[in-house]
């Protein structure tokens, strides 16, 4: 028998969103991960608001709705808003109520301005490190960088004197065979990105670099930096983040060619790190690692490992929408590249141990 088409513009349900979302749901796993991590954070949002005025958004929920964006690629506030209107996975997730308003969407975008800098990224990031801390290795870690697209176009890489000619003031002026640089040039719509190519005959960009420091267990992100693109911002950022997460335990740390050199070689072994880094053999005065390095068959296995780190950077870029920055700023692109590693540390733990957290 054909079934009934019937319309019904009104609908009372008895089922809660939780009811909806499937038991084995990966969300559920990581929904479980980060209430707690927002539990420790509770005092720390308490001393951020004022104890009168209008109520703003929870910043609970907040950072449940920005965690949603990174996981689904959603690439505007407007387009999750949307989302949270109609979603029920996404209802259930933030916390919203089947019958709640959703937030405008200009809204949602200042009270996380508000909320979010490079010092709460960072609490929320060592917070979701310290659930994986029985999942993390204690000895053997990689570092690398990738190349961050600034949103700023190559037109707006303007002369810092002002003097562009007679059409300095033409947005659509013809550039090609003008000889820029980082030293006579700026963006004028993003002032912090830098032009720069990560290999000879790749093309340059108006880019930032960002870092991180992987342990080789299981692939999770220990530490993350933001700098400026230069020709010697990774191995200085490598340092950097050694001294800081290297104090007081001896271990190894993995890098490509790119870190084979005599300076940074010497300055791990001065901290207590031993350098797995790549031997680049092609350059002038060969390579700064030696045999005193490579016979042990440790050295073999950092070198399989370090691969991985690309692994979280792919995912950061396609997943996290990191390839081409939607933020302005070292500042506001710091704070979001060390929450989407917390999101993808949140996304590995997810996959790691879901039966642990039943």
């Amino acid at each position: 028998m054909r079934g009934e088409d019937s319309k019904q513009e009104a609908m009372f349900s008895y089922l809660s969103p939780d009811k909806r979302v499937p038991i084995e749901h990966p969300l559920r796993s990581i929904r479980r991960l980060v209430d707690t991590v927002l539990e420790e954070m509770s005092p720390l949002f308490a001393k951020l608001y004022a104890d009168v005025g209008r109520p703003s958004i929870a910043p609970e929920r907040l950072l449940r709705a920005l965690l949603l964006q990174i996981f689904y690629s959603v690439r505007s506030e407007r387009l999750l808003m949307e989302q949270l209107d109609y979603n029920l996975l996404f209802r259930w997730f933030v916390g919203l109520a089947m019958d709640e308003a959703v937030w405008n969407h200009a809204v949602f975008s200042k009270n996380r301005e508000r909320l979010l800098n490079e010092e709460m990224a960072a609490v929320f990031f060592q917070r979701v490190l310290a659930l994986a801390n029985p999942y993390l290795s204690d000895e053997h870690f990689t570092v690398d960088g990738t190349l961050l697209e600034a949103w700023a176009s190559h037109k707006s890489f303007r002369r810092k004197d002002g003097n562009d000619g007679p059409s300095g003031a033409d947005r659509e002026a013809d550039f090609h065979g003008e000889k820029r640089s980082n030293e006579t040039h700026r963006s004028t719509t993003d002032p912090d990105a830098r032009l720069y190519k990560k290999s000879k005959g790749a093309e340059a960009r108006l880019c930032y670099l960002g870092h991180a420091v992987m342990e080789n267990r299981h692939g999770f992100l220990v530490k993350t930096r933001l700098t400026l693109a230069t020709g010697t911002a990774e191995r200085d950022a490598a340092v950097a983040m050694a001294k800081r997460f290297f104090r007081k335990k001896r271990a190894t740390l993995g890098g490509d060619k790119g870190f084979d050199t005599r300076d940074f070689v010497r300055q791990l072994r001065r901290i207590g790190v031993t350098p797995h880094v790549a031997q680049n053999t092609g350059r002038p005065g060969g390579s700064a690692i030696d045999e005193r390095t490579t016979r042990h068959a440790g050295y073999a296995i950092s070198q399989q490992k370090r691969k991985r780190i690309e692994q979280s950077f792919g995912w950061m870029k396609i997943i996290g929408m990191l390839k081409k920055v939607k933020l302005r700023g070292l500042q506001k692109v710091s704070w979001l590249f060390t929450f989407v590693g917390a999101a993808y540390n949140l996304y590995r733990l997810g996959r790691l141990a879901p039966q642990a957290l039943e």
